[in-house]
Order: C-alpha cells, then structure tokens, then sequence
C-alpha cells in the first residue's frame, strides 16, 4: 500500500503566515501586556501621589520627583555622553589600514560582525551606563538640596577658618561631583582604549609602534583629566581632614584633625596637589610631544610621592615626634574636638557639679520630711505594668496596649500637675473574633480610648494595681469628652477601607454600634482608576470589585506616627518613640524629630543606634535610625499625629538650627512656626528620649573639658547596665518630677546616672529639664559624685540578698508567682541619694503585675516594705507627721486639707487654715510663673502667721489638748524650698506658728 502522507516519505506540508486575524490578536495580546506592565509600574508611582495629596504634603513629593528627575537626566546624560563622544573620537581617530598579523586578523573578524550594528552597540552601552549613573545620582538629592540651599552656621573651624557649612552642605556634594569624574573618566578611557585596540588603534602583539599618534593623544588627554581630578582630590582631601574619622587613644570616634595630620598629612597634600597638576600638565603636552615618556615618568613620580610624603613622613612623625611626647602635642587638637563635640552635640551648656553623695545631715526627721517634696516617686513603672493595663482595661480582645506605655503630664480635678501613665487601646488584628478580608479591613478600623492611672499612687481593684485616672469602654474620668477613635497608632499597620457602604464596628456608652468614618483622610476610592491602581499596588484584587466599596469608600494606610512623619519629612530622623497626648479634645501623637549631619568639623561620630539602644529597645521600642552616623544632632522639629484623621503637623522647635533653615528653604511651607504651637499642646511637649541617651553617651567622656584629664581618661563614666531587667542593654532613663539640688520646686525632668568606667559604684547623676512649657528647659545639670556611693547595680544586689527579700520570694514561690522589679529611681536628697524601686508580683491567679512592695535605700540603710510611705518612713527610721503627704499617700497634697486641723483656738484654727490656703495659692501661681499672684499670696501667707503667733496666749489653756495636732502646710515646707523676693520669710515663720500651736 502507498504511503499516503504523514509520514517520512509522505507529501511535504507547507506552513503559512498566520491569518490576519490571528495576527491582530496577537499584536492586540503584546499591546495589552505591555499596557499592564506601564499601569502595573505607574500604579505605585499614582498612589503615592494621591497619599501625599491626601496629607497636604503635595509639595515634598514633587520636590523631590523633580530632584530626582534633574539629577538622574543631568548626570545620566553626562555619563552617556562621555563615553559615546570618547567611543565616536576613538573610531574617528582609526587608522586607515591595519598591519597584517595575527592578532589583526582577529580583530578583523570582530569589526566586520558588529559593523552592521555598531550604533545599535553603542547606543545600547552608553544608555545602560547612562541608567546606571543616572539612578546612583537621583540618591543624591538630599547633597544636593542641601548644597543648593545650604545656610550658614554663623561659626567657623578652628583649622582653616572655613563656616561649618561649607563641610555640611558643600564638600559632601564636591565629593559626588568628584566622585563621578572620575567615573566618567575611567570609563571613557576604558571605552576609547577598547575601541582603538578593536580599530588597529593600539597593538598588543602586532610589529611597529604600539599606538598611533592620534591612540597616543586621546589616551592621553583621558589620563590627563584623570590626574587632574585626583589634583582636585588631593586638594578636597586638606578640608577632609577636619571631618575625618580616626582611631585615637582619647577616644574611640576621634574626628578630626591631630598632630600628625596638621603637621605631616596636610603639608603632603599639598605638595602632591603640585605634583598631580604638573603630571597632568605632561599628560596633556603629549598632543604636541606624542610620547608618553615625560607623562609617564611625572605619573611614577607622583605615585612614589605619594608613598613617601603621604604615607611614609606621616608615620615617621607620628613614631618620632608625637609619640615620645603624645599628650602634650596632642593638647591643642584635642581641646579643639572637646569643643566641637559639646557644641554639636548640644551638651556645651551641660553643668557639671560636685556632689558629695552622703548625708549632709543627721537629723532623720528632717531627712524624711526633705523626702516627702523631692520627687513625685513613680510607683507605676510604664515599662512594667502595660499587662495590668491590658488585662483590666483591654476589655475586648482585639484591643491592645504598648508593651512600654508612656510618662506625661495631665492636671487632676483640683488643678495639680501629675505625672501621668498613659497608653491608648488600639486595634490587634490578632486578636479578631474571625479572620477575613472584610473583617480585617472594613469592620474592625480602629481602636478605641485612652486610658491613664496616676504614677505615683496604686488602685485598690485589686491592690496593688493601677490607679486609672481614665477608663472604661468607652473611656470616662478626667480627660473629659474628646474624640476617642484611633484610626491611626503604633500599632496600626495594615490598611483600612472605611466611609462607604460596609459600617465599621464602634462604641458608645450604652455599648456596641456601628459606624461610618467622617474624617477626610485617606484616598477616595469612588472612581474606578484609583481602585484599579490600589489593587495592582497592594496586591489585593479584591479591591478593584468588592461590592464593600461604593460611594465614599476611602482607604487608609500609612498609618503609624513614624510613618506618616517619615514620609512628609524625609530629611528628618524620627524618635524611636512617639507618644500619645489628649489635646484640645483630640488625641495626638506627639513626634519629636532631629536634624542632623556628619559633616561638623572636629565633632566625634555617634552611630545612633547603638547610642540609642537600651534594655528596652531589644523588644519593646523602636531603636532611632539604625546605623546612622552623625556628629551633629538637634531636636530641631516636634511633629503631631491626629489619631482620628491622621492630620500631621511639623512645628518648628529650634529656632537657630541652620541645618533645619535649609530644609526648610528646599520644603517651603512645610514646617509651621514654633508661635503657632497652641499652649495646651505646648504643656505635653517633652524632652525627647533618644537625643537625651545620644548626649549622656557622649557626656561619659566629653564631660571633662581639660585636656590632659581627656587624655588620660581618668574621670571617664560608662552608662551602666539595667539592673532591673533581664535582657541586656542600658539602664533607660526616667521621666520623673524632682528636685535637683539648689532648686524651689520640682521640675519634669529626663533622668540618668553614671558610674565610673570599669566600677560598680556611683559616678555621677543627670538631670535635663523635660517640661517645655518652662523657660529652663533643655537645661542639663550633672552631679559629679566625689565620695564611694553604691550605684544601681550594688543597691540591686544588696536587695537581692536582703532577708525580708528572700523570705518574699520564697512565699510567692509557694503561689506559684514571680517577682518583677520595676524602675529603680535616683533621687539627689540633703547630700546624698536616695533609691526608690517599687517591686511587682506576677502569676498565680493574675498574670498581670500589681505593686506588692517598694524598696528604699539611703546611705548603707536598705528596706523592703509595703508602700512608699512605710518604705521612707524605715528608711530614715522616723514616722512621718503626716504634714507633707508622700505622692502615693491617699492624704490631701500639701496645702490642701478635707477638714481643718484641730487646735485649741478658733482663732488659731482661723489662721492656720488661712495661712495653707495662702501656701497653696502661693505655690500655684510660681508653677505658673504668675509674679503679682505669687506676691499677694506670700502677703496673705505671712498675715496668716502672724495671727496664728498672735492667737497662741488665747490657745495656751488648750494647748495640752492640742499637743500632736497636724502642723500647717507651711510648716512642711523643706529648707531651700521658693521663697519671696522681699523680706518676708514663711518657712521660718511657719516653723514658730507651728511650735508655738503645739
């Protein structure tokens, strides 16, 4: 049978062109995906867009859109030019005929290859090195702005007289711009020496000469400029010296210049300036010379003087005359980095004072009277008791608080300033009744209050745990009414579609509802593209045809503090922790924000996150811009977060900030001034936290301003390690309201201690005022300890060992529960310094902590007891009067009392009730800097006693009956306490009213 097809020998089958309706398919299909490729790259860039337009910071993203696009086209094109102008010469400049050999008859196949196409090639490898230089210079758009719009410091470097700016703002630009000559200029000769070696330019193997005359020129040329950029090199390399890093002796971050440097590396870079500029000057002559021969031997010769003046006369130097003698010929220079340092740092103002660190008395009575007005003890430590606030305030379980919950200030009912714990309930998505897309992302937006327990005192539901000044679901007490849904918070990160037809779940006071949010934040998804766009960008389909979006649907994301504030200012570098306020009947984050730059000549670097890491950033707090390194630092900008509508807000702090000035020349209208902070704001503004830990870690050795002191490090601290917590790191600092020695009242201020390197022992005490409504804040005072004190480690470990701590741990062990200590506080009292820490059980039937025990140490004296109160009170060894109430007591402050205190007079009553109702007044109106109040107070105050001494022959029958009565609050008034300016004195006074009413 024949074969009939199919097969080997069968009828060929001739394939033809596609249909025409195949092929417009198929050009329809490529259209398309190219299409969706161009909406897929363009949907990130529009929704980014509309998220900067959604915040009213439209102008930082085109700023910086169109910096970036400057940069990127201008040196792209630079670059492309370059090297296709030195490609297009190098072709020109070929000889006419090639010598017959080998090696060129290989090459000759390779020039007939790529002939059809060597402008495709060239065009295709100068666009990629374009792309390339292009991409690496639109990164530099922060050295540009601030070149461009760079502001003078006002101060000049000690060396070369040259502003602090021109290191900051200029040289990190003159360096890119360096940087890329001499890119383009290796590059280009690389592409011309390829080409006149493909071109017969250049012969490796072949017989004659090794390079034309035109090859010889070119190159030349090249390696001319070449040479004379590392000319300019040499020359910017002098100005580097004075920002340059170093290992020294001194200190472990040196910058700047020393001895050798000023004396050895600074003359060697100039001569070798002279000597690079002549080398180029003979590179250059050889288009009339046409030989390398001068080039070469001017090239070997800089080399060479480059190992010798460069790097040889330094080091003898430095062997022969600096080190025989180091610390005198070191002085000057380091004197020079001392002051650089204090006053980039912003520590140069920093008070340092000797402290004795004993007792200046013996009279226990007045030690623990002094103690009762020290410090408003913080019993509620915010890094301990965030579960007890979660456990008794969550009250749903897709609510959740801050591992560490924050210190403030908020003024009670009767208008006392308080210090204040203070954490919001925000949504965890975690903790979802059911997980699924509408859940997540429509019902359950938000989370819901603030709730607030007073530092110094405990609650008695159950003992022991927090005092809520603010709670409940929703929450009530003395914050008032105010907004309280939180659409926007630390924890918030995944995103939010609300407005539209699906309801978000909400609360009122008589329990659940639903709700549809009212703000205008977020980006409008009623229109088809912008939901298009969000489902290609977040990946999520669902957006583009979920009947949950309609009318109003608006989307929210971006939603943490940090975030929001990153992305309106990307020239700042943000606190690692932002923290909430109640204000004006919103709740605000409050953001502090720095400005900073490593071009500050002389200064020592600082990576700021190690400086800022502590025992609480390994997993409780944000850790400050990682590795950042900076050797200038200013708290320059204070940043607000509306929680319901995300609104931020940057307000101008540092008003004198030259770095801030040129930030806010490239942003206009970005930063409000620091007049437009409305005063209740202005009342929770603190003192940030990771610029305080920067400054004390510097202030460890730059406390010590003579030089030969610095050298030695004999006077050097160390930050020592938390005692009181497991995981390793630092001891945080505190925000506590205290006295410092010499001091009327207490103040809000951010607290450390230090101990002497190497030792356990106390070496100094810090204090910066935190409370920026006062006119002394950002005041830093330090107390240098001149005597052996027990530091925080030693008085943990003496409390560890003490019996009444032991038998404790062995009963909690018979419950099942655990001892956790909570912060423990140094406060300067009378000479010395007395440690407070109170002490928290955990497990059992609670796993929460509730404050069980506080410990108290002073002098050698260690107690373990049950409150603060009967902590002092052993401490000292003396009972309280009961005339100036502790923080934590449940008694009325001083000045204020429910009933009037007994004595045997009517008279005498009269005058000692008027008399604490003047000290009240008195005290009110000096928190509140009222002078003329103030002055009618002492007035009233001073009338009052001299009643109360003039109604004592009335009360002597009775004074047997009023032997032991409470004194006046006047009485409890600690020595060194605000007196008037004029002669009245009412502490002395007080004190013979009151021994005369005994």
């Amino acid at each position: 049978m024949p074969d009939r097809g199919g097969g080997p020998t069968g009828p060929r089958i001739r394939v033809g062109r596609p249909s025409r309706r195949a092929r417009t398919l198929l050009m329809t299909l490529g259209v398309l995906a190219v299409l969706a490729m161009a909406f897929v790259m363009f949907a990130g860039f529009w929704t980014d867009w509309l998220w900067y337009r959604s915040v009213a910071y439209s102008s930082v993203f085109t700023t910086t859109l169109w910096t970036k696009i400057g940069l990127f086209l201008v040196f792209g094109l630079l670059m492309a030019i370059a090297i296709s102008v030195n490609v297009w010469l190098a072709h020109r400049l070929r000889p006419p005929l090639s010598a017959m050999s080998l090696e060129q008859q290989s090459l000759d196949r390779y020039r007939m290859s790529i002939a059809p196409y060597k402008k495709w090639v060239l065009l295709a490898v100068t666009a990629l090195v374009g792309l390339i230089a292009g991409a690496s210079a639109s990164g530099q758009w922060r050295t540009w702005l601030m070149y461009v719009n760079g502001t003078s410091f006002g101060q000049k470097d000690p060396q070369f007289q040259l502003d602090v700016s021109f290191y900051a703002f200029d040289l990190p630009w003159y360096r890119f711009m360096l940087g890329f000559g001499f890119a383009a200029t290796v590059l280009s000769l690389i592409a011309a020496a390829l080409t006149h070696y493909l071109y017969g330019g250049l012969r490796i193997t072949s017989p004659g000469a090794r390079a034309t005359g035109a090859a010889t020129g070119h190159l030349s040329v090249l390696l001319g400029i070449f040479v004379s950029l590392k000319a300019v090199a040499y020359w910017l390399d002098r100005y580097g010296l004075a920002v340059k890093s170093s290992d020294f002796k001194a200190t472990d971050n040196w910058t700047g210049l020393r001895y050798v440097d000023a004396n050895a590396y600074l003359p060697a870079k100039t001569i070798l300036f002279c000597i690079a500029a002549i080398c180029a000057v003979l590179f250059f002559a050889t288009l009339w010379r046409r030989t390398w021969q001068l080039p070469v031997i001017g090239f070997g010769l800089m080399v060479l003087s480059a190992i010798l003046i460069g790097g040889l006369y330094p080091a003898i130097v430095q062997k022969f005359q600096v080190q025989p003698n180091e610390q005198a010929k070191e002085a000057p220079f380091i004197q020079k980095n001392i002051n650089a340092t204090r006053d980039a740092y912003g520590i140069d103002d920093a008070k340092v004072d000797d402290y004795e660190g004993q007792a200046a008395t013996e009279d226990d009575t007045k030690l623990r009277a002094a103690a009762n007005t020290a410090a408003s003890y913080r019993v509620m430590d915010p890094n301990v008791v965030s579960p007890a606030f979660q456990q008794l305030q969550q009250r749903r379980n897709y609510y959740q608080f801050p591992r560490t919950l924050d210190v403030d200030r908020y003024k009670d009912k009767d208008g006392k300033e308080q210090d204040t714990i203070i954490g919001l309930r925000e949504l965890n998505i975690q903790g979802l009744p059911k997980r699924n897309w509408i859940n997540d992302h429509f019902t359950y937006t938000h989370g819901y209050g603030a709730i607030a327990a007073r530092g110094t005192t405990t609650g008695t539901n159950p003992t022991g745990s927090p005092d809520f000044t603010e709670s409940g679901l929703p929450s009530t007490g003395e914050f008032g009414k105010y907004e309280q849904r939180i659409y926007y918070g630390e924890k918030t990160e995944q995103y939010s579609i609300v407005g539209g037809p699906q309801k978000e779940l909400d609360y009122e006071e008589d329990g659940e509802k639903t709700t549809s949010y009212e703000g205008d934040s977020g980006v409008s998804l009623s229109n088809s593209f912008n939901r298009a766009a969000y489902a290609v960008a977040f990946s999520e389909p669902q957006i583009m045809y979920s009947g949950a979006i309609g009318d109003g649907s608006r989307i929210l994301y971006n939603r943490t503090p940090k975030e929001r504030v990153e992305a309106v200012a990307p020239w700042l570098t943000i606190d690692g922790d932002a923290y909430p306020a109640v204000v004006d009947g919103r709740i605000k984050w409050i953001v502090d924000a720095y400005t900073t730059t490593n071009g500050y000549p002389y200064a020592s670097r600082t990576t700021l996150g190690d400086t800022t890491a502590d025992s609480l950033t390994t997993n409780q707090r944000a850790v400050v811009a990682q590795q950042n390194q900076v050797n200038y630092i200013r708290n320059s900008v204070k940043a607000t977060v509306d929680a319901y509508d995300g609104k931020v807000k940057l307000y101008e702090w540092d008003t004198e900030d030259p770095v801030l000035k040129t930030w806010r020349k490239a942003f206009p209208g970005t930063v409000e001034p620091r007049g437009d902070i409305p005063q209740e704001l202005m009342d929770h503004l603190r003192y940030p936290q990771d610029l305080f830990k920067v400054q004390r870690e510097l202030l460890t050795r730059y406390h010590v301003e003579d030089p030969a002191q610095f050298y030695s490090g004999s006077d050097a601290w160390q930050v020592p390690d938390d005692p009181t917590n497991k995981e390793p790191g630092s001891v945080p600092p505190y925000y506590l309201s205290m006295k410092m020695p010499g001091q009327d009242a207490q103040q809000f201020s951010l607290t450390t201690t230090f101990t002497p390197r190497g030792r356990p022992n106390l070496g100094a005490f810090m204090a910066v005022n935190a409370d920026a409504s006062s006119k002394d804040y950002g005041t830093m005072r330090l107390l240098r300890v001149t005597s052996t004190v027990k530091g925080p480690g030693q008085v943990q470990s003496e409390l560890n060992g003490n019996d009444d701590v032991a038998e404790f741990v062995r009963n909690l062990k018979g419950t099942d529960s655990d001892i956790e200590y909570g912060n423990l506080l140094t406060v300067p009292l009378e000479g010395g310094f007395l440690y407070i820490e109170p002490v928290y059980t955990r497990g059992g039937n609670q796993n929460y902590p509730l404050l069980r025990k506080v410990a108290a140490s002073y002098g050698s004296k260690i107690v373990f007891e049950n409150n603060l109160k009967d902590a002092l009170n052993a401490v000292f060894g003396v009972e309280d009067d009961g005339s100036t109430p502790p923080p934590d007591s449940d008694d009325p402050p001083p000045g204020e009392t429910e009933d009037p205190p007994a004595t045997g007079s009517a008279a005498l009553k009269k005058a000692i009730a008027d008399a604490q109702k003047a000290y009240s007044d008195g005290e009110k109106a000096l928190q509140e800097q009222d002078w003329p109040a103030y002055g009618k107070a002492q007035e009233a105050l001073q009338d009052a006693l001299e009643r109360a001494a003039a109604a004592q022959p009335e009360a002597g029958s009775e004074g047997d009956k009023a032997d032991g009565a409470e004194k006046p609050a006047g009485d409890a008034k600690p020595e060194g306490d605000a007196k008037p300016e004029g002669d009245a004195k009412p502490d002395s006074s007080a004190e013979q009213a009151s021994d005369q009413g005994s």
